[in-house]
């Protein structure tokens, strides 16, 4: 441990590196390709396998094969121990000077209802539909928003026509920009989500208060090939997905769960790999 925690911090001392290290921590848990990491950070093939191969030797990033790609995703255990070394040695397990937030056993209880942020980058399909299955199932206990990274100026035809199709509003849904949420009049959000990876890949700030974050992937169903009838197919599936994985987050029984507990279970949702639900 004496050696291990200072190279492990070492390695984290690199701008590059901790960059890497970043990003899988807001793809988590999703196990990330090599190429993809590269390309998003705009760092060269060779120079990020010397990067990941030093976060992989200090054991901050496991490495797993997929036929011929490299998946990286973060080593949860070894980056709790970390943190828990700091926190205990460095900080004396203070929270007062250390935590700028309780990670304690208080459950969630808002006074009214719980603001939920879905966020994608064009909030033109995925991040709609998870907005509006959350409004429709649970909206007496959630409120519902969604934004996106780099709104486009309508709504996906195929998107708008599913959610007709099952009975949605759509009347209160456009397409806006995630600045619109982060203004001094924005609301106080319990929960924010990620619905596509480009979104999650970005860059940006913790949000304010510190809600519950959680990533929750899955291909764009904007990008479908093909006739009408395929392309009309991917948005159904994306619907399926989106509403298996919102129909566990809200069997959840917030009020008498720890903060931490919730973080897992929202985490567990995001590894699931839901039959599609047309």
């Amino acid at each position: 441990m004496e050696k291990e925690i200072p190279d492990q911090l070492a390695i984290l001392g690199h701008p590059q590196r901790l960059a890497i290290f970043r990003l899988l921590m807001r793809r988590y848990p999703d196990r990330v390709p090599a190429g993809e990491i590269a390309s998003t950070l705009g760092v060269k093939a060779s120079t990020m396998s010397t990067y990941l191969s030093a976060l992989t030797r200090e054991r901050l990033v496991d490495q797993q094969r997929a036929g011929t790609s490299l998946l990286y995703s973060i080593n949860m255990t070894t980056v709790q121990r970390l943190f828990g070394f700091l926190f205990s040695d460095c900080c004396r397990g203070r929270p007062d000077i250390c935590m700028p937030f309780s990670t304690g056993t208080v459950p969630m209880m808002p006074d009214s209802k719980y603001n939920v942020l879905f966020i994608c980058v064009g909030n033109s399909a995925r991040s709609i539909f998870a907005e509006s299955i959350l409004r429709k199932t649970a909206g007496d206990r959630f409120n519902a928003f969604s934004a996106g990274t780099r709104p486009g100026s309508q709504l996906d035809p195929f998107a708008v026509q599913v959610l007709k199709d099952k009975g949605h509003d759509t009347s209160v849904l456009r397409s806006k920009d995630v600045s619109e949420f982060s203004g001094a009049n924005a609301p106080h959000f319990d929960f924010v989500f990620t619905v596509c990876d480009q979104a999650a890949n970005e860059e940006c700030p913790a949000w304010e208060g510190q809600p519950v974050t959680g990533h929750w992937g899955m291909p764009d169903p904007v990008k479908a090939t093909g006739n009408d009838a395929q392309k009309a197919l991917a948005f159904q599936e994306a619907y399926g997905a989106l509403k298996h994985r919102i129909d566990l987050f809200t069997a959840l029984n917030l009020e008498t769960l720890s903060r931490i507990v919730i973080q897992q279970s929202v985490d567990d949702i995001g590894r699931t790999n839901p039959e599609v639900l047309a």
